[in-house]
C-alpha cells in the first residue's frame, strides 16, 4: 500500500529525473500538495527541510556553536531534539518555508506561500503529541498543560481525596488541577515505558490488552480512596474504561475523570491516525452516556475556550478534530480507516 510519503518521493523523482534540481522539484511537487507536512530532504552535500503553508505539524531550526561564527545547523520536529545534542535554539521555521543546509550554510526561501489567515499548528501538540520540554510558538508545552488542569479545576471541580494524571501527558494537567482545587496530588499509575501509544493500535481487544501492560496501579496510594483522574482525551474510550476498571480493582472508592481537551468529535485528516467519526466515542454519545460506558463516577471535559486559554495563542491552532472546521481541503474517505491521505 502506498503511503503518502513514498507518493512525494515517487513525484520528486520524476521531477528530478526530468533535469531539475532536488530544491526547485520540491517546489514543483509541494505546490499540487495539500495537507500537513514537515519534511526533511538529504541529498549529497545538503539537507532541505521545509514546512506545509498551514504550519499544521512542528519544525524547527538550531546552531551549533555562537552566532556570530556557528559551526553547524540542524533542525527537528521538536526542541528538545536540540538539546540533547548540544545545538542552540534558534528560530521555528515558518509555514511555507524552505531552509536548506549545505557546507555550514543555511539559506532559507519562501518555497510556498502561507495560507491565508493565521498559522494553524495542531492544537493536540499542547494537549498530547508534544514532549513536555518542547517549546511550541514561545510557549513550553508543560507550562501549557499544567494551566489545562486548573482552568479545568475552576470549571469542574469535585470531593476528592487525590488527583492523580495518567501519564504521561496527564500528569501535567493533574498537576495544575491539584494545585487549583487544592486536594493533594499524588500518583496512582506506574508507566512501562517499551509500550507505545494505545490509541492507534488497530483491533480493540488489542488496545484492552496494551493498556494492561502498558499502566499498573499503585494499590497503597488507590484503594479507598476518591480519586479525581486527569486525563488528556477520549478517543474511542476503550483505553479510558480499561484505565477506570483497573482503579476500581485496585480498591479506588470513587473515580471522577477529567479531561484536559474537549470532547474528541471529529477525525484528523492531517497525519494523525485517528478513527472514522462512527468510531469516535464523544462523536455519537452525551456526556452522560460517554460517562456511563466508562464507567467512572463523574466526567468533565475542559472548554474550548478555557483550553484556548491555556496554550495563549489566539486562533493559531488547528482545532478541526474539536470543531469539525477544517481549515484545509479534506479527503473523501472510503472504507473504515479515514484518518490518512
Amino acid at each position: 500500500m502506498l503511503s503518502d510519503s513514498d507518493l512525494v518521493a515517487e513525484l520528486l523523482a520524476r521531477e528530478v529525473e526530468s533535469g531539475i534540481s532536488l530544491a526547485k522539484a520540491l517546489g514543483v511537487v509541494l505546490e499540487r500538495t495539500e495537507g500537513a507536512y514537515s519534511m526533511v530532504v538529504l541529498e549529497a552535500g545538503e539537507i532541505h527541510a521545509v514546512r506545509d503553508p498551514y504550519g499544521f505539524r512542528p519544525l524547527c531550526l538550531g546552531r551549533f556553536g555562537d552566532e556570530a561564527n556557528p559551526e553547524g545547523w540542524i533542525v527537528a520536529s521538536e526542541s528538545p531534539a536540540l538539546d540533547v545534542v548540544g545545538a542552540t535554539f534558534v528560530r521555528e521555521i515558518a509555514p511555507g518555508e524552505m531552509v536548506t543546509i549545505s557546507n555550514r550554510e543555511l539559506t532559507s526561501v519562501q518555497l510556498l506561500d502561507p495560507a491565508p489567515g493565521k498559522q494553524k499548528l495542531c492544537i493536540f501538540e499542547f494537549v498530547y503529541f508534544a514532549r513536555p520540554d518542547t517549546y511550541l510558538m514561545g510557549h513550553q508545552v508543560h507550562t501549557t498543560r499544567r494551566r489545562m488542569g486548573e482552568l479545568l479545576a475552576a470549571q469542574s471541580s469535585v470531593d476528592a481525596d487525590i488527583v492523580m494524571g495518567v501519564p504521561d501527558s496527564g500528569v501535567p494537567a493533574a498537576e495544575g488541577f491539584a494545585k487549583a482545587s487544592g486536594i493533594p496530588f499524588g500518583y496512582g499509575l506506574v508507566k512501562n515505558r517499551y509500550i507505545g501509544r494505545t490509541f492507534i493500535s488497530p483491533d480493540q481487544s488489542l488496545r484492552a490488552a496494551t493498556v494492561r501492560r502498558k499502566l499498573n496501579p499503585l494499590r497503597e496510594n488507590i484503594e479507598g480512596q476518591r480519586l479525581i483522574v486527569v486525563d488528556d482525551s477520549i478517543v474511542r474510550g476503550t483505553t479510558t474504561r480499561e484505565i477506570v476498571k483497573m482503579l476500581r480493582d485496585a480498591g479506588a472508592k470513587e473515580v471522577h475523570l477529567r479531561i484536559s481537551s474537549p470532547p474528541f468529535m471529529n477525525p484528523c485528516y492531517y497525519g494523525i491516525d485517528t478513527p472514522t467519526r462512527v468510531d469516535l466515542l464523544a462523536a455519537n454519545n452525551s456526556i452522560p452516556e460517554m460517562n456511563e460506558f466508562i464507567g467512572s463516577d463523574s466526567l468533565e471535559f475542559i472548554s474550548l475556550e478555557n483550553l484556548r486559554r491555556a496554550i495563549q495563542l489566539d486562533g493559531e491552532c488547528c482545532d478541526a478534530c474539536l470543531t469539525g472546521s477544517y481549515p484545509a481541503p479534506t479527503p473523501v474517505v472510503l472504507g473504515t480507516a479515514g484518518s490518512r491521505w
